[in-house]
């Protein structure tokens, strides 16, 4: 069948670096994967209990933004923690992740040739989200010297008459990198200054490790520029369940439903019953996992640098970002070949951007044994070659 069938813009959007190596992974045996983003651990039982009753009183469909009960679980939640005030019957909608969330923004926000401005290193699917609306995602890079935290006079130097919006993810994937105060407020202030909308993915907020997460929307002024994006996945281990949320002004909502009422219909019943108890019960969960993954931060953070990949040290979410480019290979020829000969899966960094050339990105979302046997095969690997 001729290509031609296939619509340019989906034929100019590269598969996913990250499911690549996962899906050679899971053809070979004995494999440690520090590759895909996913929590090691079950959904808490009460969470999963939740779910389970669900089914037992109904299947049906919920409205199309979600159960009201749950969308003023998450306005609470907003509230509480960061002292940012939505609306749940117009400012909020649940969504199947916040992949489907952003999806469903850029369709329903960006036009043809609108410009997205994207601090990179960054998850995969932004730059795909913007190009399937048609529009243009315009790579600003930050570097490990400025703590792989985007500047101000960085995004103001990729600002053009089509520019329309600033798409960031903190805490990040793929660097483990925190917004300190100072850079949000530059963000804020070019965000300002240029009428731009700022979409938000604070999918990692509660995994941060000694330092406080700020909501970009809690910020002076940001609240009715921002789309926010948060969801259950991570902090709650309910990546299964799929079940997201985006919180943004009543227009932008409204706007965004339209796509989400025709392409999905709703979030899964029985996810929604589930974060209601994650969000009302579950924090105790949260704590105890954080907890663990700070452990395990720490010894493959100081792991890697101890076999001579120097990695910077992650704030949020779950993954350590060392650099290999000094070992005469690509990022894709490392993970290719610690793959291939030493059992152990972990992403190239320039999956994320240009800005990720020379690093692999390693998840830490796994048991603390696993880890332990990655970094013994990572520095055999890494003396065989060097």
């Amino acid at each position: 069948m001729s290509s031609e069938r296939i619509s340019r813009r989906v034929r100019g959007i590269p598969p996913s670096g990250i499911r690549r190596f996962f899906d050679i992974a899971a053809t070979m045996p004995d494999v440690i994967s520090l590759g895909v983003g996913e929590p090691d651990f079950m959904t808490p039982e009460a969470i999963r209990q939740a779910g389970q009753r669900s089914i037992d009183q109904t299947t049906a469909y919920t409205s199309n933004s979600g159960l009201y009960e749950l969308r003023e679980a998450v306005v609470e939640h907003l509230k509480q923690r960061y002292n940012v005030m939505y609306d749940a019957e117009h400012d909020l909608l649940m969504t199947v992740g916040v992949s489907e969330a952003m999806a469903a923004a850029a369709l329903a926000l960006f036009d043809p040739g609108d410009e997205v401005l994207m601090p990179e290193p960054c998850f995969v699917a932004y730059m795909a989200s913007v190009q399937l609306a048609d529009a243009r995602p315009v790579y600003v890079p930050t570097r490990v010297e400025e703590c792989f935290q985007v500047t101000g006079a960085a995004l103001e130097a990729a600002i053009t008459p089509r520019t329309k919006a600033i798409m960031i993810g903190y805490p990040n994937n793929p660097t483990g990198a925190v917004l300190s105060p100072e850079r949000m407020r530059e963000i804020a202030d070019v965000a300002n200054r240029h009428d731009l909308l700022v979409l938000s993915d604070e999918i990692y907020d509660r995994l941060v490790y000694g330092v406080e997460h700020t909501c970009f929307a809690s910020l002076p002024g940001m609240r009715d520029r921002t789309v926010l994006f948060g969801g259950f996945s991570k902090a709650y281990a309910m990546t299964g369940w799929r079940l997201g949320w985006m919180a943004a002004p009543e227009e932008i909502t409204a706007a965004v439903r339209k796509v989400h009422q025709y392409a999905i219909m709703s979030a899964p019943t029985m996810s929604q019953y589930a974060g209601i108890e994650a969000l009302r019960h579950g924090e105790a969960s949260v704590q105890a996992m954080v907890a663990e993954y700070d452990r395990r931060r720490r010894v493959i953070v100081d792991g890697l640098n101890t076999i001579g990949l120097k990695t910077f040290e992650p704030q949020g979410a779950f993954y350590a970002f060392p650099f290999v480019g000094h070992l005469g290979m690509t990022s894709e020829q490392f993970c290719d070949r610690l793959l291939t000969e030493e059992h152990v899966a972990v992403i190239p960094g320039d999956a994320f951007g240009p800005s990720g050339t020379g690093y692999v990105r390693a998840c830490y979302a796994t048991s603390m044994e696993k880890i332990e046997i990655a970094l013994e095969r990572i520095e055999r690997f890494v003396r065989r070659i060097a």
